[in-house]
């Protein structure tokens, strides 16, 4: 198997600095490129790889490296975007987009192959998979409820784990999540509506991401709970996706149930 070549966005952030170690191990992989931001390249200054604050400069050295960027929406969004232009491949790990910005994801795919993932864990996308026919099991009887922890640094709200997990409960059902979610709950509400999904995020210490699904059913509860305990998890899923999307076509915005089928 030829060595896949990786530029990291962010390099010396939480994410960043995990991918960075990870592909510096693994020989599969080889870190080509570094990017963080104007006037903090100096923390990448003992990699040996192109390093910058200019992402087409970079990919100019770097032709055909995977690009992986967990750094932030807009700057998630400007990257895919770069790396369409230079045709690069390229990683998304980033949560917190909205629509708009997932849509533009999805223009850069038409140009160079694009991965997006909001959670890059291969056992919470494997959960994605089995959950619909625990939904679908048991019935409208229950109520369904998602529980996020998250470190206290996170700056989206829920995550967007919780939301990709709500939105798979609300699918089974054949509801459009928009319309059935509550993202919280405060003063006289009343009554718990049978089909809406609530979707609670609690946030402290350095909690790398938990979730729970809830069943609330007549006289039982169902709990289906995944916690990741370390960034490598996701590191490693995320490098998984670079190298299965170096081998995909442009065309359409793949994601972590693509490359599990």
């Amino acid at each position: 198997m030829s060595v896949c070549d990786v530029v990291i966005m962010g390099a010396s952030g939480r994410m960043g600095s995990t991918l960075t170690r990870l592909v510096q191990a693994d020989p599969a992989y080889r870190l080509v490129g570094a990017l963080e931001r104007t006037g903090c390249t100096e923390n990448l200054a003992n990699l040996r790889c192109e390093v910058g604050d200019d992402l087409a400069t970079v990919l100019c050295k770097c032709p055909g490296a995977v690009v992986i960027d967990f750094t932030a929406p807009e700057n998630s969004v400007k990257s895919a975007g770069i790396a369409a232009a230079s045709g690069n491949p390229v990683v998304i790990g980033t949560t917190g987009l909205t629509p708009q910005q997932t849509a533009a994801l999805a223009g850069a795919a038409a140009k160079t192959p694009t991965f997006f993932a909001p959670n890059m864990s291969v056992g919470l996308n494997v959960l994605l998979a089995v959950l619909p026919d625990l939904v679908r099991k048991l019935g409208p009887a229950y109520n369904l409820e998602v529980m996020e922890i998250h470190h206290n640094k996170k700056a989206d709200s829920p995550s967007g784990t919780a939301i990709k997990l709500g939105q798979c409960l609300a699918s089974a059902r054949g509801a459009d999540y928009d319309a059935v979610k509550r993202h919280c709950r405060d003063g006289i509400i009343g009554p718990r509506p049978a089909e809406e999904i609530g979707v609670q995020a609690l946030r402290g210490g350095d909690v790398v991401g938990d979730h729970t699904v809830y069943f609330f059913g007549p006289g039982e509860r169902i709990e289906v709970t995944h916690r990741v305990h370390t960034r490598d998890t996701l590191a490693q899923g995320a490098l998984r996706a670079a190298g299965w999307l170096r081998k995909q076509k442009p065309g359409r915005l793949y994601a972590m149930a693509d490359m599990l089928a």
